[in-house]
């Protein structure tokens, strides 16, 4: 017995007032009022967190429960895998349904950022990289060495790079929740200077997801429920872990990606152009880029193809990140996830709003947790 999406919930992203337990219960409250169900039908909660000392709570799992007293002593787990908790937490959430241990579960993601600086931020991600070689090189600077030498193999694609947050700049402004809704022009984006520094050669600031608080969740019922508006299913969802040292791998390509698409699409029956979207992990844009031929849409070092022809524009062939993605519509890292599913969901539901794609049947998920690490692949799709 597999598991159905029947309800979401999804707070703004950005620099936010909310308290880490506020966050969680927003989320979760819509979710459920989505669904329609009594919170006391939930068999068990599983919360993505990072944290890594961004905030104090370190034991964050039952923080929900005080949103209502039917949640008490209900079963709560908090799950993390870096920038992948999010479908850590909803992956975990439904192969307890598909054990047969729960039929109602409650998904949920976030993240409380900006109680840090940029600088205690920074330190704090930096905790998802292998120690043992890179301890004190931060995020920027490690996606940084993976654009340089993806740059020296296959040459400078600063210009695609570029295009790249333009474009998911402008898929922002169809989003009320996104953090950023501004647009930007590729001179900007392509130019260094004092507005867009370089951050981390060849990578400037245009190239960089955002600081974020936010939280996303997600209701799931066994198959076999009926009775609600709107429900979208797993055609597949795969996981793939790689090594964590860079040292033992091949950086100028996401291999554990590209596998965990692989698994994906033949666990569902089909290829990369039967897609009708995608919702992907572009913590940078170099790894949006690489996740195009990660995804197969074209052979590996020459994603920049797919922008050039217009492939995942938003009246593309096979849209990518409709929402914005992280790069603008913000990273809180443990909701990442959770909202990544939430937005495929609306999608294949026709719930999507401004953001709806027509038609849209098939929606893939692929979210990242380190570098190229930890990597999960759904495919979405409506069901009764």
């Amino acid at each position: 017995m597999d598991a159905k999406i029947v309800g979401w919930g999804h707070t703004p992203f950005g620099a936010l007032e909310m308290g880490l337990e506020d966050l969680i219960q927003a989320a979760a409250a819509e979710a459920i009022d989505t669904a329609g169900i009594d919170p006391a039908e939930i068999d068990g909660i599983w919360l993505g967190h990072f944290n890594s000392g961004m905030v104090p709570d370190a034991f964050a799992s039952s923080l929900v429960l005080g949103l209502d007293d039917s949640l008490r002593f209900t079963p709560a787990t908090r799950v993390e895998n870096a920038c992948a908790s999010g479908s850590a937490a909803v992956y975990a959430a439904r192969d307890a349904i598909r054990a047969g241990s729960a039929k109602t579960v409650l998904a949920i993601g976030v993240e409380k950022m900006t109680t840090l600086d940029t600088k205690g931020v920074t330190k704090a991600l930096a905790g998802a990289s292998y120690q043992g070689e890179e301890a004190g090189v931060s995020f920027p600077q490690i996606f940084g060495c993976i654009a340089d030498g993806y740059f020296q193999r296959f040459g400078n694609q600063s210009d695609t790079l570029a295009r790249i947050a333009v474009k998911n700049h402008a898929n922002a402004m169809s989003n009320p929740l996104a953090q950023m809704q501004r647009e930007v022009s590729f001179e900007f984006c392509n130019t260094p200077s004092d507005k867009n520094p370089l951050i981390a050669p060849p990578l400037r600031l245009t190239d960089c997801s955002l600081i974020s608080d936010g939280a996303a969740a997600l209701v799931m019922v066994a198959e076999d429920r009926d009775g609600f508006d709107h429900a979208a299913g797993f055609r597949a969802a795969r996981q793939v872990n790689d090594r964590l040292p860079m040292s033992g791998r091949d950086m100028t390509q996401l291999s554990a990606a590209a596998r965990a698409f692989a698994l994906a699409y033949d666990e569902a029956g089909i290829i990369a152009k039967d897609l009708d979207l995608a919702e992907v992990h572009d913590c940078f844009t170099i790894a949006e880029l690489m996740i195009y031929e990660a995804m197969g849409l074209t052979p590996v070092g020459q994603g920049a193809r797919a922008v050039a022809d217009g492939t995942i524009l938003s009246d593309g062939a096979l849209p990518v990140n409709l929402s914005g993605g992280l790069k603008a519509k913000g990273h809180p890292v443990g909701a990442t996830g959770v909202s990544m599913h939430v937005l495929a969901a609306q999608q294949v539901t026709g719930q999507a709003g401004a953001l709806q794609k027509d038609g849209a049947e098939l929606a893939a998920v692929f979210n990242m947790g380190g570098s190229g690490v930890a990597n999960y692949c759904s495919i979405l799709e409506a069901r009764t």
